[in-house]
């Protein structure tokens, strides 16, 4: 099995995909969380992309670690050390295949302005963008295809290019992509 990673072209079942995990979620967290949002390549129409389905979880309250251990059972969900301040992965695998990031973080005022959710909307805006995006991960993958941290660092100028027009759209100052 090849750890390389793979760009695929845009699969509406991604929207299936994050709708049944939303309902599971919801199931498992009740009122605690306050919103599922779908983000990520997979959440933004004809973008081409990894096929795992990213998840962000607002909650409130924001418990420790191990109460979100206990709900994410251990078979299906792996808890994943990023060193990210206040915000906690799980990666989901189905019949051994890792299918979705699930992000839990605390549902605050700056929720909406994160840069994921900048990024996710100005795309949708964007259909120019989209096509050039899908690109630039395509020859990305071909070159930093084994390791999932170099993969991603490799987009950072599309990315801060794209989170600063986004900012600049809604009157907020710019800031770096990549969190201390």
């Amino acid at each position: 099995m090849s750890d390389r990673i793979k760009i695929m072209e845009y699969d509406p079942n991604w929207i299936k995909a994050f709708e049944l995990e939303k309902s599971c979620i919801s199931s498992l967290l009740g009122e605690e969380a306050i919103t599922i949002e779908h983000i990520g390549s997979t959440s933004i129409p004809n973008q081409d992309a990894k096929p795992i389905v990213d998840i962000f979880i607002g909650v409130s309250p924001f418990k420790e670690l191990a109460f979100y251990k206990s709900v994410f059972d251990s078979v299906s969900y792996n808890y994943i050390k990023t060193g990210m301040r206040g915000r906690y992965l799980f990666s989901k695998c189905t019949d051994g295949t890792w299918t979705h990031n699930i992000h839990v973080l605390p549902f605050n005022d700056e929720f909406y302005t994160r840069k994921e959710f900048l990024f996710r909307n100005y795309l949708r805006e964007h259909p120019d963008l989209v096509q050039e995006y899908g690109e630039i991960k395509k020859k990305l993958a071909k070159s930093y295809g084994k390791t999932m941290e170099e993969y991603t660092r490799s987009k950072t100028d599309f990315i801060q290019k794209v989170v600063d027009a986004a900012r600049t759209e809604k009157g907020l100052p710019l800031q770096n992509v990549w969190e201390d």
